[in-house]
């Protein structure tokens, strides 16, 4: 009997208030399991570009790809739908759910539409276009916000691209706003056993557990790592003070800088991009009330503000101690600010090149080691401990220390988007897909997987 390649992309389920895209994903998971259907690959979250203003939380869309049989081709499609009617948040205003559905294979105009939909901005048009382009079957509820995001995670396939894992669990439904009851001890000892194939756990400076989102949401938690494997046994670890709903893995582009787009010159940043863009500091930088810095880097092409907030801990102190001549490298979206000027807000700094700083200092004492002051126009240099004074001395020159380093430098955990990459990533890029899913990838009480992937 014939296969086919079934690949459903949703996303903007949720609102300000409740619901979650992930958490419709895994009732559409949960229901084609029950159908025995085989699936492709991990289901996919995939984090879109994280500076477009009217975005919900983390602006993610979820991709589920499954092979079925021409008699359940159209069964699979009508249980996502309605999964999706019955879970997403339709009465509010910022809920605008979309589903897209593609059989076959992902072809490479889709793949550079994602790409595009995670670096910049993507206009609804553009979507409803490339649907009719590619024969993608698309259904929207209210306004088609969604379809791009539904639309860029079924094309995200991850092909010879990073990507991590994230485990997320979810709360009872008549939980759902209540505190959550994660022993933050036990996320401790998680965070100890699994450092370095997990991150992102904990925030080092404030010690605030990251993993437990705090919105009304029905997430419980989620732990971010390179492995599956991995991550079951860090949530085993886990002493949690309430029922599972259910669990699920979904493997992502989050901690990949994935949004991040190399711009060769600072003329070329839109509003919306994610860039990194390289320039050098033109001025001393200004420190805001509150905090806040303002860099003014500038090249061959054009010059840019860059704003580094306060949130971003260890960033502000880097910022602050750049000076005029500085190499730098800045990573961020690109923003209209209130006065209409171009900023790009800064998610990562990388020092390229320090500039030497000379300066003219006071000479030495030559008696007792003093640094001497000037004695009045043309009468030399008079010590303020020994009195000694002479016209034969002058200004000694030397190097300014720099208290920084040719480095890539990142806030505190707490202040990074789900796209920003850690350092403790730096060097563990994967770009092979799994060969094989695990046994168990997927957990509710009424269902519990043991699937591999078939390709």
């Amino acid at each position: 009997m014939k296969q086919y390649k079934v690949h459903i992309g949703i996303d903007d389920t949720d609102s300000p208030r409740r619901g979650c895209t992930t958490y419709t994903g895994a009732l559409i998971v949960e229901e084609l399991l029950k159908l025995n259907i085989k699936f492709i690959d991990y289901p996919n979250l995939i984090r879109l570009n994280p500076n477009i203003p009217w975005k919900t939380r983390g602006n993610g869309a979820v991709s589920i790809r499954v092979q079925v049989s021409e008699e359940l081709k159209e069964k699979v499609i009508d249980k996502a739908i309605r999964k999706v009617i019955e879970s997403a948040d339709l009465h509010h205003s910022k809920t605008s759910p979309a589903i897209a559905v593609l059989i076959g294979e992902v072809p490479k105009k889709l793949r550079k539409f994602s790409e595009k939909a995670q670096q910049t901005l993507v206009t609804t048009s553009e979507a409803r276009r490339l649907v009719g382009e590619l024969g993608i079957k698309a259904w929207t509820f209210k306004s088609e916000i969604g379809l791009v995001g539904a639309l860029a995670a079924i094309g995200e396939t991850l092909e010879n691209k990073d990507y991590t894992y994230e485990l997320l669990a979810y709360r009872k439904p008549e939980n759902w706003g209540k505190p959550r009851k994660v022993d933050p001890k036990s996320v401790i000892e998680m965070d100890k056993a699994f450092r370095g194939e997990t991150f992102n756990n904990i925030d080092p400076e404030t010690g605030r557990i990251l993993i437990t989102p705090r919105g009304p949401d029905p997430v419980l938690l989620g732990i971010r790592g390179e492995n599956p494997e991995i991550l079951v046994k860090a949530f085993k670890m886990l002493r949690i003070g309430e029922p599972v709903d259910r669990w699920i893995i979904y493997r992502t582009n989050q901690g990949t800088d994935a949004h991040l787009k190399r711009i060769s010159k600072i003329s070329q940043v839109k509003p919306y991009d994610s860039v990194i863009v390289r320039g050098t500091v033109v001025e001393k930088p200004i420190i805001l009330t509150g905090g806040h810095v303002i860099l003014k880097i500038s090249d061959e092409t054009s010059t840019i503000d860059c704003a580094v907030y306060k949130p971003t801990g260890q960033l502000t102190k880097i910022a602050r101690q750049l000076e005029p001549g500085d190499l730098i490298e800045v990573y961020g979206g690109a923003k209209i600010t209130v006065n209409s000027k171009l900023t790009i807000n800064v998610e990562k700094l990388a020092i390229i090149k320090l500039t030497t700083i000379i300066e003219q200092r006071n000479p030495k004492c030559p008696k007792c080691g003093k640094t001497m002051k000037s004695a009045g126009r043309n009468k030399g240099y008079k010590c303020p401990k020994c009195k000694y004074q002479s016209k034969n001395l002058t200004k000694q020159i030397a190097v300014k220390p720099r208290k920084i380093l040719e480095a890539i430098y990142l806030p505190p955990p707490r202040a990074h988007r789900h796209l920003t990459k850690p350092l403790m990533r730096i060097g563990r890029e994967k770009v092979k897909p799994p060969k094989k899913m695990i046994d168990q990838w997927y957990w509710s009480p009424t269902i519990s997987t043991t699937a591999i992937m078939d390709s």
